[in-house]
């Protein structure tokens, strides 16, 4: 007889005491039901815990890595208020801003004519109306007051009508373009464009309908705000001697440097507020990288605490699983020493129970997995922000699941490999 031919029977025979193995498994989990049940329980709620932390963490990250985005890595918002405290702080000196001057039209006019990096910018602010068509009323929606330049600095889209030409913002035109919540509010599934709302005694015709984008982070969705000039907004509110959220938003040219970007910025609106060499900036240039950095921080140790937490559920489910296996080994003892008596190898019993511990581990995980999936489902549907079980989540379930399993049924599976046949038969 060849050496490959040897060799293949060899891998036959090992193909099929798996096999045996794996079914021996199968039987002994479908006789003992409650034993099973009570196991799979340990190992759900285990897997239940980690992936669950897992998931929230990956969704609400993505949700706020999309956030960021919305707000542009290319982008600088010259604003009043800091978003985080200086470097090297830890305390936030609000008391250092409150009486800082708040950003004006003219500024952004200045930059916009005077920057070399400077791609396009506009001013902004906001304001609360309660808006109303024929007998329906809205009351508290916010109204969001630009200049021209903000539909090619923010990634936002129009799917009806059109959006403002430069002389209607220049000009302060009663006109205005209204996101598709507030819409759905006050025509219900009709087109908006055309139509005339009334608030704080005026009146606008809607000239655009925005594109549904859901609410994010940092309140840049259009969904819930009806757009207007903000020549037109003077008219209404007296933002000289009122926060109301005074915003320049920059963008910046492509393939700029980003410190030559910030310096320039920096240096014209020092040239602008008259400051001293030595004075401090009496305004805040954010940048979304600063924030950026701060979540990335953030969620390294939030991981970290997931696993923490986690683990600790997984390691009870564990100890569930051994508890049970070796309860199993002392109930077929006998049935081992039969095995062992008639030719069993030693492996096929330790393979059998492992295969046993892990099958366990894995349903019990998949069990898990699945709650989460309803459990994200509901949250998804009900909530704005999505939360899902990605792939990732999935695979690291299962193998989190697999490894416990074969963990856990080692000890017992290799106590009942080492069983001395006559002793197991005559064992009572």
């Amino acid at each position: 007889m060849s050496v490959n031919l040897k060799r293949r029977m060899k891998q036959l025979l090992i193909a099929r005491l798996i096999l045996e193995s794996f079914n021996l498994a199968i039987n002994s989990l479908r006789v003992n039901k409650l034993r099973t049940l009570l196991s799979l329980l340990g190992i759900t709620i285990g897997i239940f815990a980690i992936v669950s932390v897992f998931t929230v963490i990956d969704s609400l990250e993505r949700f706020i890595r999309e956030s960021l985005d919305s707000l542009g890595d290319n982008m600088v918002y010259i604003q009043k208020w800091p978003w985080t405290p200086p470097e090297g702080e830890t305390e936030y000196p609000w008391w250092k801003y409150l009486n800082r001057p708040s950003p004006e039209i003219e500024e952004n006019e200045i930059l916009l004519r005077h920057a070399n990096t400077i791609e396009n910018a506009f001013f902004l602010f906001g304001f609360n109306r309660t808006i109303e068509y024929d007998n329906r009323k809205i009351e508290n929606a916010e109204i969001l007051a630009t200049t021209y330049g903000l539909m090619d600095c923010w990634d936002i889209k129009i799917v009806r009508g059109r959006y403002f030409t430069e002389s209607e913002m220049i000009s302060g035109t009663p006109v205005a373009i209204i996101g598709p919540d507030l819409s759905e509010e006050l025509f219900d599934e009709l087109n908006p464009v055309g139509r005339t709302i009334k608030f704080q005694g005026r009146k606008f015709r809607i000239i655009g309908l925005y594109e549904k984008k859901g609410q994010d982070l940092f309140g840049t969705s259009m969904d819930q705000r009806i757009h207007i000039s903000s020549q037109k907004a003077f008219t209404m509110v007296d933002i000289r001697n009122r926060d109301q959220g005074q915003t320049i938003c920059i963008k910046a040219r492509k393939n700029v440097d980003r410190d030559e970007f910030v310096s320039e910025i920096t240096g014209i609106m020092r040239t602008i507020r008259k400051l001293k060499p030595l004075e401090e900036n009496d305004f805040a240039i954010n940048e979304v990288s600063i924030i950026s950095t701060q979540f990335d921080q953030f969620f390294a140790v939030f991981n970290v605490a997931g696993w923490i937490i986690g683990g600790f559920s997984i390691l009870v489910g564990g100890f569930g699983i051994a508890n049970i296996m070796f309860v199993s080994v002392k109930e077929r003892t006998k049935i081992i020493g039969i095995q062992k008596s008639i030719g069993a190898k030693r492996y096929f019993i330790l393979l059998e129970f492992i295969f046993e511990a892990i099958i366990l581990s894995v349903i019990g995980g998949i069990v898990g997995l699945f709650l989460i999936f309803i459990g994200t489902t509901i949250f998804s549907y009900a909530a704005s922000m999505t939360v899902s079980l990605s792939l990732g989540n999935i695979a690291t379930g299962l193998m989190i699941s697999s490894v416990i399993g074969f963990i856990a049924g080692f000890m017992p599976a290799l106590s009942a490999a080492r069983l001395d046949p006559v002793e197991a038969i005559n064992s009572v």
